[in-house]
This record gives structure tokens, C-alpha cells and sequence, in this order.
């Protein structure tokens, strides 16, 4: 990496860690609860990475961006504040409209401006790459079913619903969906029950990128989301397959290049890295279970304790990680 990356890459960190607040499960849709977040000081920053794609870092989850004449694709959409300063950035990109949105997972700080991106662009109708759009025919957004399941979930009392608008208009239930849009096939890639049971990882082909979504977010430990559908199992599974996808630079940084859920962006060695930890403690975790250790005394022995200093922000950051581990992994038993 060179210096202008290693200074960037140092930006995007101290940016998402700015741009990450406590998080407020509504009707099974996360909402920020952001006192503490002025989201007026928080500025989007955009990374050309390699062929027709961008990264865009600002409140909530990484934006990967593509650009080219059929238009604009945009992969999660963070939190609903930061959706003008998103378009705003995204203007400058390409004077296109947005045709495509999609979404990799349910949660709020990657599908809050959806509704606001989404209307202001368009889908395609009859072929039509001539840059208008149509009237009140806002751009499709793209998830896997269980997205829009949870999204459209009845909300629990006292409890907002999710706004119509920021809905998936188009989803998929098998291990892949694809498209062609500007040049490259497009690939929707379904990881069973990993960071939720709705992940998307999409593959840009041509221009040689994943956006990988909060299966992959290596400044910290692993994410999973029991309570949506998540397993430390299913998500070590998803980080083996963008290692099977991805192809590194040889003997250099680069190649296919991966954008986190969160985080700095990445190639295939962070991807390894990152799984062996994984992997490593998921193992760790599987062999107290089978000795039948409680959860307390899993947390006590401190399995973690070798990889904290590089993965844990806190101890809650560990506790959080640890139980969800250990209950995603006992459950499977």
C-alpha cells in the first residue's frame, strides 16, 4: 500500500469509528440512538479502488459506488441523515441517475437512506439508458428476501414502522442473483446465516471488487447477529468464500480488492487474516462447549485474550462478541 492509501486508510478508520453509535433494535430494523452523533460534522469521503467502482465512507456502514453509462449502483446506503451528503458525492461521481440500490443486510446504519436515494433516481424502463427517469418509478433496490421480511415485519408497539420507500422492490431467495449494469456482471452472493440469514456479499467482475457488507469488519471482532439469524459457523464460511473469489497481487498489495462492512479497505491478506482469527476461535469456543462450560465460565477463561488488543474497542466489545459466539455455536450442538 502506498503512502497516499496508508493516509487514507488511517481517514476511513478514524471516520467509521466516529460514525458508529449504539444501535436501538425497532421492529427488527435498527435505528441509531445518536445524541452523542452530530451528524452535520460528519463528512462522506470517497476512494476510487479499481475499474468502475468507489468507496464511500461517512455514518453507519461503508457505500460502494459504481459508476458507468447506464448509470449509478449503489451498495448500502448508511444511515437516512447522511443520504444528502451521500447524493451530494455521488453527483460528482456521475452525472447519471441511480438505477440500482442494494442492500446487504437489514440493518439501519446500511439501509437508512434508502428511501432518499432510491427517489432520487430511477429504474430503467423499456431499455431505456438515455439518462432520464421515469416518473414516480424510484430506482429498484435489490436484497435477499429475508431484507424485506424483516424490514415489513410489523413493528412492535409504540414502535415506527419502516418507511414504504426504503422497502426492496426486488429480491432473491437461491445463493445468487446477478445483473450486467455498466460493462460487468454483477453478483449477488447469499452467505447462509453468517453476519444475519439476509447477507449479500456482491462481486463487481470486471472492475475486480467485493463489497463484502458486515460479514468482513476488520476492526473488530466478527459480528453476528443471532437474534436476525447469524452463526460464527455461517460467517467463517462466508469469509472462505471471498477467499475463494478473491486473487492476490503477486508479491505486492492489491488485486481483487475487498470494501468491509466497516473499516479500512482490504485486500485478499486482510480477508485471510481476519478468517484465521475467525476460525481459530470459533474452535475455541467449539471445544468449551463440548467440555460443557457455561457461558460464564467461557467468558471467565478469557478465549479471547491473545487477539482483544487488536479486535476489542472494550471490554463490552468482547463480552458482546463472546455471547453471541458461544450462542450461535450452542444452539448448533
Amino acid at each position: 500500500m502506498n503512502t497516499t492509501q496508508t493516509t487514507f486508510s488511517r481517514a476511513l478508520r478514524t471516520t467509521a469509528l466516529i460514525a458508529a453509535p449504539a444501535l436501538l433494535a425497532v421492529g427488527g430494523y435498527l435505528y441509531a440512538q445518536q445524541p452523542q452523533i452530530d451528524f452535520s460534522k460528519i463528512e462522506e469521503h470517497v476512494w476510487p479502488v479499481q475499474g468502475n467502482v468507489y468507496m464511500m465512507v461517512g455514518a453507519g456502514g461503508n457505500s460502494t459506488i459504481q459508476v458507468g453509462k447506464d448509470g449509478v449502483l449503489v451498495v448500502d446506503t448508511q444511515f437516512a441523515p447522511m443520504a444528502d451528503k451521500m447524493l451530494a458525492e455521488i453527483h460528482k461521481l456521475s452525472d447519471k441517475p441511480i438505477r440500482y440500490i442494494i442492500n446487504t443486510h437489514v440493518h439501519g446504519d446500511h439501509v437508512g437512506g434508502n428511501d432518499a436515494l432510491s427517489k432520487a433516481g430511477g429504474i430503467i424502463v423499456g431499455g431505456n439508458f438515455a439518462g432520464q427517469v421515469a416518473a414516480n418509478s424510484p430506482a429498484a433496490i435489490l436484497a435477499h428476501e429475508n431484507v424485506l421480511n424483516r424490514m415489513s415485519a410489523p413493528p412492535a408497539a409504540g414502535q415506527p414502522a419502516i418507511p414504504f420507500g426504503a422497502l426492496p422492490t426486488d429480491t432473491y431467495f437461491t445463493d445468487s442473483k446477478d445483473l450486467f449494469f455498466n460493462g460487468e456482471a454483477v453478483m449477488l452472493i447469499h452467505p447462509k446465516n453468517a453476519h444475519t440469514d439476509g447477507d449479500t456479499m456482491v462481486f463487481f467482475r470486471r472492475s475486480d471488487v467485493i463489497s463484502a457488507g458486515d460479514i468482513f469488519t476488520p476492526g473488530g471482532f466478527p459480528n453476528v447477529d443471532v437474534a436476525r439469524g447469524g452463526s460464527l459457523d455461517g460467517l467463517v464460511a462466508a469469509l472462505n468464500r471471498i477467499i475463494e473469489l478473491t486473487v492476490p497481487a503477486e508479491k505486492q498489495e492489491g488485486g481483487t480488492y475487498v470494501i468491509p462492512g466497516h473499516g479500512h479497505l482490504c485486500d485478499e491478506a486482510d480477508v485471510v487474516e481476519y478468517r484465521d482469527m475467525a476460525t481459530i476461535l470459533r474452535d475455541r469456543f467449539q471445544d468449551a462447549i463440548k467440555k460443557g462450560m457455561t457461558l460464564d465460565q467461557v467468558k471467565a477463561a478469557k478465549l479471547t485474550r491473545d487477539y482483544d488488543p487488536l479486535y476489542a474497542a472494550n471490554d463490552a466489545a468482547i463480552d458482546r462478541f463472546v455471547t453471541a459466539a458461544y450462542n450461535s455455536l450452542s444452539a448448533k450442538k
